[in-house]
């Protein structure tokens, strides 16, 4: 049957938001049985591909777009057609999340798609001489694909008077298979086999995060604990391998090593801990600077204090009291890296200013009894920080001024709704190699114009102000770089007094920073 675009297109409409793309596939699954992510992490698309092995009822392959959003996802049951003019049969599924494109594992059998997963291909595309939005509306995508296996020309194309039934064409020249990698995964080198005999990898569950307050709550319901200056992470274990996820899911695990060596050697069979991973500088403080800057010969050290799941018990209805213990009987007695974030005895006022007087970060109260609320900030968990320190977007810099190189000084913001609020400049914080790091990043965001709603033109004692001439010097930027400030106050025109640069953050989505109060 030859393959043509349908005469009768149907009509444009707007693409839906991932939240409701997702309804489907979310509808098929009971994520307390499966590990498949749950998704929901929007993201501008960065035109990824992946294309998974699955041996379900029968075995095929599923190929992926990541295109508005979501991965928009079609199963092949005869495979990838590697030589010219081959075409092979594929039918759109539901949309799936992005997350969706680093899952590689066992579903339950009775679960939709029960079987094994292999990651099986990964890398990026492009649609040739159109928005891939439009191709897909329209039925025809002419794809370049550059993959560690698929490399070179296909075309994906709806079938005439089809809706979810598309023909997957090779053009171009014909693809050689490589007989050492082609059955294998690009994420773990396993075969499917090895896959299917694998413990399960704990799936990865979004963070409780802690209220800020100001004044912390006493009793005996409630323990203390410091507030470490580092990464916030999470660690599985799985028999002999581990993975470390940052806060936005990050993977962290090649980046800190020893860590993730650590965690794999744990006594049990799985496992799911939550912590901050520090570097302490030269008087044992945690430092946000080193933990920055921190490569695979850095020496971390992984405070825990969570315990989510071991050996497949899922303890986040447990009271906290509860995942503690467990926690500290299956941590190593002595150990280098993991370490047992320790309670603190006495009341929240004695231990700020112990805190205070040490030149430590905070203090973290939480209730005994609370369960483990993924995602959600409830208020039994709250925070204090003894310094005013919080996460901002850079949205723009400024020139070099005398012996400065590379830039002048960063422009940051926040959040307000859908607002982006300008908050200052940050001239000081910076080495000449994390001068040079910064403009490099910053230069690949490259903006026409001010991200910013406003900026503040009129002289005030308080606020920085642009001139016409300054205005027309700065370099704009896309917001989507997160850097950790500190600062002396708010002034009264809501812009930071000595703000200091402390870091990049690889942990939080730009689109979540807000003004913290």
């Amino acid at each position: 049957m030859a393959a043509t675009e349908p005469k009768n297109r149907p009509p444009k409409k707007c693409a839906a938001k991932p939240h409701e793309a997702l309804a489907k596939y979310r509808a098929k699954r009971d994520f307390a049985r499966t590990r498949e992510p749950h998704g929901g992490r929007a993201a501008k698309a960065s035109g990824t591909f992946v294309v998974q092995k699955h041996a379900a009822t029968r075995l095929h392959f599923d190929f992926r777009l990541e295109i508005d959003g979501v991965l928009k996802s079609w199963a092949l049951p005869k495979g990838i057609p590697v030589t010219p003019g081959d075409k092979n049969l594929a039918v759109m599924v539901e949309d799936h999340p992005l997350e969706y494109g680093r899952f590689e594992g066992t579903i339950p059998k009775g679960e939709y798609g029960g079987g094994t997963v292999m990651l099986w291909d990964r890398g990026t595309f492009r649609v040739g001489g159109d928005d891939p939005t439009r191709a897909l509306r329209e039925g025809k995508l002419h794809l370049y694909l550059e993959g560690e296996k698929l490399r070179g020309e296909w075309a994906l194309v709806r079938m005439r008077g089809e809706d979810n039934q598309w023909l997957l064409l090779k053009a171009g020249v014909a693809l050689k298979p490589s007989r050492r990698t082609w059955d294998r995964s690009v994420s773990t080198g396993r075969a499917m086999e090895e896959i299917s005999a694998a413990l399960p990898m704990p799936a990865f569950v979004e963070p409780m995060k802690a209220q800020p307050a100001t004044v912390l709550p006493s009793g005996a319901d409630w323990l203390y604990e410091l507030k470490f200056d580092g990464y916030r992470f999470l660690g599985g274990k799985a028999g002999n391998e581990a993975r470390l996820w940052s806060r936005m899911e990050n993977d962290f695990t090649g980046r800190f090593p020893a860590v993730a060596k650590a965690l794999a050697a744990l006594k049990v069979r799985s496992a799911l801990v939550d912590g901050e991973l520090v570097v302490p500088d030269e008087l044992g403080h945690p430092s946000f600077q080193l933990i920055q800057n921190a490569d695979e010969s850095t020496p971390v050290l992984a405070f825990l204090f969570d315990l989510l799941e071991v050996d497949g018990e899922d303890l986040r209805k447990e009271p906290l009291a509860v995942r503690r213990e467990r926690l500290a009987s299956l941590l190593p007695k002595r150990s280098d890296v993991l370490l047992l974030s320790g309670e603190l005895s006495g009341e929240p006022e004695h231990l700020l200013a112990e805190i205070s007087k040490r030149g430590l970060e905070g203090l973290i109260a939480k209730r005994r009894d609370s369960p483990y609320e993924a995602g959600r900030r409830s208020g039994a968990w709250r925070k204090i920080k003894r310094l005013r320190e919080q996460e901002f977007v850079i949205g723009g810099f400024t020139a070099p001024r005398g012996s400065r190189s590379h830039f002048g000084a960063l422009l940051i913001g926040y959040y307000r709704g859908k607002e982006f609020v300008f908050a200052g400049k940050v001239g000081t914080g910076f080495d000449e190699k994390t001068l040079a790091a910064l403009l490099k990043q910053m230069t690949a965001y490259r903006a026409e114009k001010s991200p910013f709603s406003s900026l503040p033109t009129e002289r005030s004692r308080w606020g920085t102000t642009f001139t016409r001439s300054e205005l027309a010097r700065c370099t704009w930027v896309e917001p989507r770089l997160v850097a950790q400030v500190r600062f002396a106050e708010w002034t009264k025109d809501g812009i930071l007094r000595q703000p200091a640069f402390l870091g990049l953050r690889e942990d939080k989505p730009a689109r979540k920073v807000v003004r913290e109060t």
